[in-house]
């Protein structure tokens, strides 16, 4: 009888594993916490030895903070469409709010902002993505400011002012509470009209014309 010879393993390029990597360190901040990131977390996720990890991350900070990276930038492209109408487009963030698709980046920054008080390279990079999260949305406002669908506000100044609201919503996403009222569930959907000088209802009849 004709044996066969067990198949070898292929061995990634460094780019691929890196990223593959960086891809699981991801995973884990958003579902468990950027604490639970560990050389051995991602290892035994990767089914590889933990030796490999520190191989790309020697330091686990490093690993912890590029997974945040990661992760934010990720969930940025997913809540900021580039095109399409500005009011379609606030809608769809507003949306994916009240749905609570956001939440478990929400959990990410709520967990982020707590660890960089004892960690400053870590509260550099939040700045960083802080600033990143503001520029897209400013760049959405203008949009809208230079068509006619916001008034003429201050696109910086508005952008502030809806990252408050959505942090401010967010610092609740542990809590067992209900949190169904409308003056919680469309507080994000709210301030966004009262900065933008929008008339009450205009977000939640672009989502309903999206759904439709």
């Amino acid at each position: 009888m004709e044996s066969s010879a067990p198949a070898s393993r292929t061995r990634k390029a460094p780019e691929e594993r890196r990223e593959e990597i960086l891809s699981a360190a991801a995973e884990i901040a958003l579902a468990e916490g950027l604490e639970r990131i560990t050389l051995r977390a991602v290892a035994t996720r990767l089914g590889v030895r933990p030796g490999l990890i520190s191989h790309y991350f020697p330091a686990a900070e490093d690993l912890v903070e590029e997974a945040f990276v990661r992760a934010a930038t990720a969930e940025r492209e997913r809540f900021f469409p580039t095109e399409g109408p500005p009011v379609q487009r606030l809608a769809h963030f507003v949306h994916h709010i009240a749905t609570g698709a956001s939440l478990p980046l929400a959990r990410l920054w709520l967990n982020a902002r707590h660890l960089s008080r004892f960690t400053p390279s870590l509260d550099t990079t939040l700045q960083e993505q802080d600033a990143l999260d503001r520029a897209r949305l400013r760049s959405l406002i203008e949009d809208g400011i230079a068509g006619g669908d916001f008034a003429a506000v201050d696109a910086e100044a508005a952008s502030i002012r809806i990252l408050i609201a959505v942090d401010g919503s967010g610092s609740y996403v542990n809590s067992s509470e209900d949190l169904t009222h409308p003056a919680h569930a469309d507080f994000v959907a709210d301030v966004c009209e009262w900065t933008l000088g929008m008339e009450p209802g205009t977000l939640a009849r672009a989502i309903a014309e999206d759904d439709a």
